[in-house]
């Protein structure tokens, strides 16, 4: 049998000097004994699949609002894609694969319902703004568990924690493993929503731009294989996760493309239909900072320390789409209509 320090000599023996090895990681943020059997990052991966915030991405939209059909992406479905792609990059340059995947079973808890339309709307309404990166911090490090300060949080590894934070925006992670769910991330949902929309005839294969399909390929798998591959052979032996220039230049104008016609597409987000999904979590807001005793008492409970508007902001943000739309109703539909 192999316990935790057997596991932590091999990650010595075996990773890439740029790699981050869990007998030296940071720390958490409060001090709790060693696992005899699993590592920290292995542990920080199986606190993330065992909460619930991992479990409610099943119910939230990844790019199609509402939709009829079984085969598309989910909030969840994006995650273990993008932990799937990332875990394959940090083996090929012998990175730490706990590590990669706890950060990327983990990048996206702080997801709003309905997607990207729901952060916008959190953005605006909450004071301070909104970001689901730093969301899904909050979630890990005060909404979920019971395992630090004040018995709150899952109590995670810096290097995990820092990975969640900085998948997006300016800041680049600290680790390499973080880097690598970073650029992973933007392989999966360039490539998966593209398959969703070609599935959905959104667009079709003729309109996708021959120029970047020449270089990564015209089929989904040839694709991501064709990305991972560069992001490795650019990547090892450095200092920083990369993609050669010719590669970064044609998943960009791929990027650019989708957000044209796919994205921003009343195809995809009929106007009427954003609207109405936008004034539920108008409402929901509004309600709840008006009747807080509606909140749920483990949010109630800390007001005192984060304000209501917070915890009426972590309360929306936590909701899958069908919660949010079943909250609305209960609220606001007349129990005699719904009735009838």
């Amino acid at each position: 049998m192999v316990y935790r320090e057997g596991l932590e000599e091999r990650e010595h023996e075996m990773l890439s000097p740029f790699a981050a090895r869990s007998r030296d990681t940071a720390g958490r943020l409060c001090h709790e004994e060693k696992c005899a059997i699993r590592t920290d990052y292995q542990r920080d991966r199986d606190r993330i699949i065992h909460s619930k915030s991992f479990r409610r991405l099943m119910h939230k939209t990844q790019v199609f609002l509402a939709p009829e059909k079984d085969h598309f992406r989910t909030r969840l479905t994006h995650t273990i894609e993008v932990s799937q792609i990332a875990r394959t990059i940090a083996r090929g340059l012998s990175l730490n694969e706990d590590l990669t995947e706890a950060i990327a079973l983990g990048h996206d808890l702080g997801h709003t319902p309905f997607g990207h339309s729901g952060e916008a709307v959190l953005d605006r309404m909450h004071e301070g703004g909104f970001k689901h990166n730093i969301q899904s911090l909050r979630v890990v490090d005060v909404l979920e568990g019971k395992k630090g300060g004040n018995g709150r949080g899952l109590n995670l590894t810096f290097e995990v924690r820092d990975g969640i934070a900085c998948h997006t925006g300016d800041k680049l992670p600290a680790t390499l493993e973080g880097q690598v769910v970073r650029v992973s991330d933007r392989i999966a949902y360039i490539n998966h929503d593209i398959d969703d929309a070609l599935r959905s005839g959104i667009i079709s294969e003729a309109d996708l731009p021959k120029a970047c399909i020449d270089v990564l390929g015209k089929d989904h798998s040839g694709r991501i294989n064709a990305l991972v591959t560069d992001v490795m052979r650019s990547s090892g032996g450095k200092e920083k996760i990369s993609m050669s220039g010719e590669y970064a230049e044609s998943m960009d104008k791929l990027r650019n493309f989708m957000f044209e016609n796919v994205y921003h597409s009343s195809k995809v987000k009929n106007v009427e239909d954003v609207k109405k999904l936008e004034e539920i979590i108008i409402f929901l807001y509004r309600f709840f900072i008006s009747e807080p005793d509606r909140i749920p008492e483990e949010l109630r409970a800390m007001t005192d320390d984060f304000g209501l508007p917070e915890m009426v902001k972590d309360y929306i943000a936590g909701m899958t789409d069908r919660y949010a739309i079943n909250e609305y109703c209960k609220i606001f539909v007349p129990k005699t209509w719904k009735e009838e």
